[in-house]
Parts: structure tokens; sequence; C-alpha cells
């Protein structure tokens, strides 16, 4: 039994700071206040990827922290290289509010530097609570 409540720990946990990032993420697209254009087209980008990279990690628990920051990281770069491509089915993707979110609309040499500091923090996030990391 003991056993059990400390391997649900790493996804209950997880969970809840899904549950605070979407919300917060959300929030930084729209934010209106003091610096919010480096909230909305910055700042976001650590949000982004530390939810990729905690949604991750509660879906595959036992994947390497390593692995999936990384994974993560690449796939988010090559999200925002694709924002130099624009056909139109993509541009019909972007045309929706969802599809900006996800996919971006404008490349940025400087969101790179954001998304490094996301997949840092998920794999120290993960790294905290993967199950093969208890002993460390």
């Amino acid at each position: 039994m003991r056993g059990e409540r400390t391997s649900s720990r790493p996804r209950r946990w997880t969970g809840l700071a899904l549950v605070g990032l979407v919300p917060l993420g959300l929030y930084s697209k729209v934010y209106a206040g003091p610096a919010a254009t480096w909230v909305n087209n910055s700042l976001c980008g650590v949000f982004y990827v530390l939810f990729w990279c905690l949604l991750v990690f509660w879906l595959l628990p036992r994947v390497r922290p390593w692995r999936i920051a990384l994974a993560v990281l690449a796939m988010t770069c090559l999200l925002e290289f694709l924002q130099l491509w624009h056909p139109p089915w993509l541009e019909g993707l972007r045309s929706f509010w969802a599809g900006q979110i996800l996919l971006g609309t404008t490349f940025a040499w400087s969101d790179f530097p954001y998304y490094f500091i996301g997949a840092g923090l998920g794999w120290l996030w993960m790294r905290r609570f993967h199950p093969a990391m208890k002993n460390h």
C-alpha cells in the first residue's frame, strides 16, 4: 500500500502542476499589464515547453527526464522553424486561435532561449519526481 501511494505521487503533483500551467500559459498570451509584449511573445514560451514536458511525463512517467525534455525542446524548435513556412493548409490551421497557440505564427530567434528555459525547468521537475531518481 505504501509503495502504491509513493508511485502515484509524481502523477498527482504533475497533474496539479498541469492544471495550474494551463490557465497561466493561456493568460500569458492575453496579459495586458507591464511588459505585456515580453510576456505575450517570449515568457509564454517557457510555460509552453514546460507544459508539454510535464504532460509527456504525466503520460509516460518512466521515461527518463532528459529524454522528455530533449524531445519536447526539439519539437518546439521544429515548430518555431515551421513558422517560416506558409502553405495554405498550415495558414488555415493558424487562422484559428488554437492553431496560433499551438503552432505559432511568427518566427523569432529570440524565442529559443525561453524554450531552453522551459525544457530546463521541466527537466528539473521531472528529475525531482522520476522513479529512477529516488536515490539520487
